[in-house]
């Protein structure tokens, strides 16, 4: 099930304008601020923190039968994500694999769960764990696995500003938590193109 309490896009809207106001802003004369509690509120409610409101046990019901077939991997999967400890958006690339058991699911299915999870607020270390234990837990996959790349705002607008700064991350769940499988699973990665798996650009 999700994880959501009943949202309240009021409340939403009120304390938005009053963080607006605890800084500074002019909100009364500036016409650029007029409807940015507004905005802002929609746009946490229903884009970058909508994840509490999918279940996901329901979203990895539905699939096709599978006779154990090999490893699935879907590389190169975007995503943002928002820091709980201070609030800034981040961007971050997924590459996930798992070994089916009796049923795989569509590959739109693996984008919406990555989500389901990257639109909370969540460390990338979290969001791995979770992607992969769904896996298991409620696809029946026999092992899963993630790696992700992330460039935090937390590194790049605030503190140190490290603004090349990446962070990268794994995940493992079942059968590919260790051994053989696991090799596979990098084998397969790293059978694209071993240059690109972890390259450095200005986006994940």
């Amino acid at each position: 099930m999700s994880d959501s309490l009943p949202i309240d896009p009021a409340a939403a809207r009120a304390a938005i304008r009053a963080l607006l106001r605890a800084v500074g802003a002019p909100l009364e004369s500036d016409p650029e601020l007029a409807e940015t509690p507004e905005r802002v509120a929609d746009m946490l409610l229903n884009e970058l923190l909508d994840g509490y409101r999918v279940d996901v046990p329901a979203l990895l019901r539905d699939g096709v039968s599978a006779s154990e077939p090999g490893l699935v991997l879907l590389r190169d999967v975007r995503f943002t994500f928002v820091c709980p400890h201070h609030l800034l958006p981040s961007v971050g690339r997924a590459h996930i694999g798992y070994l089916p058991g009796p049923r795989v699911v569509g590959l739109g299915t693996i984008v919406k769960l990555v989500e389901a999870f990257a639109h909370r607020l969540v460390l990338q270390e979290t969001l791995g764990q979770n992607v992969v234990d769904a896996l298991v837990e409620h696809l029946s996959a026999r092992g899963a696995a993630i790696v992700i790349r992330g460039s935090h705002a937390c590194l790049s607008a605030r503190g140190q500003q490290q603004r090349d700064a990446t962070v990268i991350s794994t995940a493992f769940a079942g059968t590919l938590a260790d051994g053989a499988e696991r090799d596979a699973f990098f084998r397969a990665l790293s059978a694209f193109d071993p240059a690109e798996l972890f390259r450095s650009q200005s986006e994940p």
